[in-house]
């Protein structure tokens, strides 16, 4: 059976004043059926603007889809009129934004909110959408579902407002779920709270998931694969666990060494990325990430981009050496680290 959503060499360009910046650059995915993918970077890697742009949402102009092909369930999405992709959102695939509150209209209740989208694509009733609505509250963790149906957002806590996203979210029981930073400017026992209950509705559902953040530790327990991008490519792909525990891109193992963990007995310090994302108007061909690897080669990492290649099952790294998390951090100059 075809996947439910390919992504193939996808490009999208913004047009600025200074220049025209390549947001995404020749990425390409997969996402079975059923399935999560953790879609994880720095700010400004690439991975919003991917989202934005399986939805079609991408402002236009300055945006501009450049390149590529979004197949979802064998169709084209690029191919898709405006009218057509207005049957596909919020119906078969839905979004969770990062901030709820500016996602949320602020003049408009809870309810109506939840119950537009299931008159719209589910043709019910006014009085079977406030219903279908409540169910969907409680379903989310929000107690009292038909009293607050006619709440407005200020009215809700940061967390519940989240929660109502994820109830719009999937309203109409769709196929794929993106969840852009669902846990931004939540307290950490929110977060758990809020990752645990996507989890748990998309076992119940059966709903695909990409869920995109910058935290390779909320992907940790949910994803079951996970595509490292930086600066609109994507570096490293493979199964969770591999990329955890043998990591093959020194970005990926850059963002790895940055995370505290609990297990550390040795009490080291954390190890942070030196350097800054590259300028994305005036992006040279080669490896982006090499002004700040430690493991540069002069004369080989300054002269191409290196593909994404096979580095294990299932498990694609863009990186010409085979760098691991054993490899020593080199102590003479970057410029001739494995030389």
């Amino acid at each position: 059976m075809p996947p439910l959503l390919e992504v193939r060499n996808l490009k999208v360009q913004f047009k600025t004043q200074d220049g025209v910046v390549t947001a995404v650059n020749d990425v390409s995915f997969h996402l079975e059926r059923g399935e999560t993918l953790g879609i994880v970077g720095e700010s400004g890697s690439g991975k919003s603007v991917t989202s934005l742009t399986l939805m079609r949402l991408i402002p236009t102009p300055p945006g501009k889809i450049a390149g590529g092909s979004i197949v979802f369930d064998g169709e084209n999405l690029l191919d898709y009129s405006e009218e057509e992709m207005r049957h596909v959102r919020g119906n078969r695939i839905s979004m969770i934004f990062q901030d709820p509150m500016t996602s949320l209209n602020p003049v408009l209740t809870i309810g109506r909110q939840i119950t537009e989208s299931l008159e719209l694509h589910m043709k019910l009733t006014g009085a079977e959408a406030r219903k279908r609505a409540v169910e969907l509250l409680n379903m989310v963790g929000i107690p009292s579902g038909a009293r607050r149906l006619d709440d407005y957002p200020h009215q809700f806590s940061g967390g519940m407002r989240q929660r109502v996203m994820i109830a719009m979210g999937l309203s109409c029981n769709p196929e794929l779920l993106i969840a852009d930073e669902p846990t931004t400017a939540l307290d950490v026992t929110i977060q758990a709270q809020i990752l645990e209950l996507i989890n748990r509705l998309k076992n119940e559902t059966g709903t695909a998931v990409i869920i995109i953040t910058h935290d390779l530790g909320v992907v940790a327990g949910m994803a079951d694969r996970v595509a490292v991008m930086y600066a609109g490519r994507i570096v490293e792909e493979g199964p969770t666990g591999e990329i955890f525990s043998n990591p093959r891109m020194p970005y990926t193992i850059g963002l790895l060494r940055s995370i505290p963990r609990l297990d550390d007995a040795d009490g080291r310090t954390l190890t942070p990325i030196r350097g800054l994302p590259p300028d994305l108007i005036n992006l040279p061909a080669i490896c982006p990430f090499s002004p700040r690897c430690d493991y540069f080669v002069a004369g080989k990492c300054d002269q191409t981009v290196p593909p994404l290649r096979p580095v294990g099952a299932d498990h694609r790294a863009a990186c010409l050496f085979d760098i691991t998390l054993e490899t020593p951090v080199p102590t003479k100059e970057p410029a001739n680290a494995l030389a």
